[in-house]
């Protein structure tokens, strides 16, 4: 017995640029896939270090209670950018208001004014977390993005939404501390040296 042959439905319109990043992730299990700027970024899955980069960062957050209470700490929860009809993007890691459930957009997700920090871990494709990113995040208002630049071995902090920009960009580099506003919620201080270790390859 054959199997027959299975049609695919005929589309009078051309797939938005949701379905077809959708249709991405589903065919992609892994891959973090975006749009920013009307553009779909497809990012490979992260190494073992971007991971634990990012459990040691949550360490510091957690204890100064910004998990629980007004505030949440999570890792890629959806932020709808407002510069394209269907532009979102998914951080790394972010601090948000702990009613976000309540502001639901479209695609899993959320209100950018949940957002009080977002930070990203740069990996294969950090061009995008350094440059294109930054104009989303602050076009969204989003008040601080922290960057922690593994290729380069810096951590950035960007404050101060502007149009298209951040008005203050710090830099800081191994042997420093970062204090990060405490318009986040509470007063977190991150040490640059550690991060960036938990950062590195082995290989």
């Amino acid at each position: 017995m054959s199997a027959a042959a299975v049609e695919q439905p005929h589309r009078d319109t051309p797939a938005t640029l949701l379905e077809a990043a959708n249709q991405l992730m589903e065919q992609n299990p892994g891959f973090r896939v975006e749009i920013i700027g009307g553009v779909i970024v497809v990012t490979p899955p992260p190494d073992f270090p971007h991971a634990r980069a990012l459990t040691d960062l949550m360490i510091p957050f957690l204890a100064a209670g910004l998990h629980g209470g007004e505030t949440s700490v999570a890792q890629g929860v959806g932020v709808w950018l407002p510069d394209g009809p269907e532009d979102y993007a998914i951080p790394d890691f972010a601090v948000v208001d702990a009613d976000i459930e309540e502001h639901l957009i479209e695609n899993n997700c959320y209100d950018p004014a949940c957002f009080r920090l977002v930070l990203e871990v740069t990996s294969s494709n950090y061009n995008n977390d350094l440059r294109n990113k930054v104009r989303a995040y602050a076009e969204a208002k989003i008040p601080v993005y922290v960057i922690v630049d593994r290729k380069n071995g810096r951590v950035r902090v960007l404050t101060d939404p502007l149009p298209n920009e951040y008005d203050k960009h710090a830099l800081y580099a191994p042997g420093q501390q970062v204090t990060l506003p405490e318009s986040i919620g509470a007063k977190v201080t991150l040490d640059v040296a550690a991060l960036l270790k938990a950062g590195e390859s082995l290989s």
